[in-house]
């Protein structure tokens, strides 16, 4: 037990909260302390009976039974995994950073929830936070089971065909990917390789609820494409490449 609590506390602060979460709302459902149907996102009861929860029950709520119990482990270990190297990795010190691309992914996913009814958020959000650390790291080789390697820019859909097979459906991870390349997009490649205009931007309350812990997260500040380009000729050094990457940890 004291090495399971060492652990559980070695995770990075915000992907402890999320990973705990994502373990006791499917266990309060699956033994009946709340009764699963107020867990899920049902569009008539969030907008007409005011049971404004739901969109935060349903991003950790899963029906664990014998037919998905292995897909919601499997979506467990990813949170973990990824959720952890992002916040440890890019956003390392920079807790509020990190916070601001959940909750930006997150009310993505819900209004897109409400739009096509799909009452669990939980795997749309894991996806879009490991479709981030994909293309923050994408020319780095990941292993995948039965020993298969790739870059990691391929990893979301290889998951994606992955959870097809054990899971039944694809929408919960195309729905993710895609939210997840529209933050990485606004935040990075948009002002950043394509100069263009910053439209996300960390709001002050959660720098003052979440300080800087050091320095700069890697790619924020970095100046636009055009900017960087002049002082590279004048410098004579190479141009900014994207698929160079970010190491997060051992893989």
């Amino acid at each position: 037990m004291s090495d399971l609590g060492d652990w559980f506390r070695s995770i990075p602060l915000i992907t402890r909260y999320w990973f705990a979460g994502s373990i006791a709302v499917p266990l309060i459902g699956k033994l009946g302390l709340v009764s699963p149907v107020y867990l899920f996102l049902w569009p008539d009861a969030f907008i007409n009976r005011f049971q404004i929860w739901r969109p935060i029950t349903a991003t950790f709520f899963f029906p664990v039974g014998p037919g998905t119990g292995f897909l919601y482990l499997v979506n467990l270990y990813f949170l973990y995994q990824y959720s952890s190297r992002l916040e440890t990795g890019a956003f390392d010190g920079r807790p509020a950073d990190y916070m601001f691309m959940l909750l930006f992914n997150w009310i993505c996913i819900v209004i897109t929830g409400l739009v096509m009814d799909m009452q669990l958020l939980m795997i749309p959000l894991i996806m879009s936070v490991l479709y981030v650390w994909a293309q923050l790291n994408r020319d780095m080789i990941v292993s995948f089971w039965f020993g298969t390697r790739f870059k990691a820019c391929y990893l979301p859909w290889v998951i994606l065909g992955f959870n097809y097979i054990i899971g039944g459906s694809v929408i919960n991870e195309l729905i993710g990917n895609l939210v997840g390349h529209l933050y990485f997009f606004l935040m990075f490649k948009y002002p950043m390789d394509l100069g263009g205009r910053n439209f996300l931007s960390t709001p002050q309350f959660l720098y003052r609820w979440l300080p800087n812990r050091r320095g700069g997260v890697s790619g924020f500040g970095v100046p636009p494409a055009s900017m960087r380009r002049a002082a590279e000729d004048q410098q004579g050094g190479g141009r900014h490449n994207w698929g160079q990457g970010f190491r997060l940890g051992d893989q």
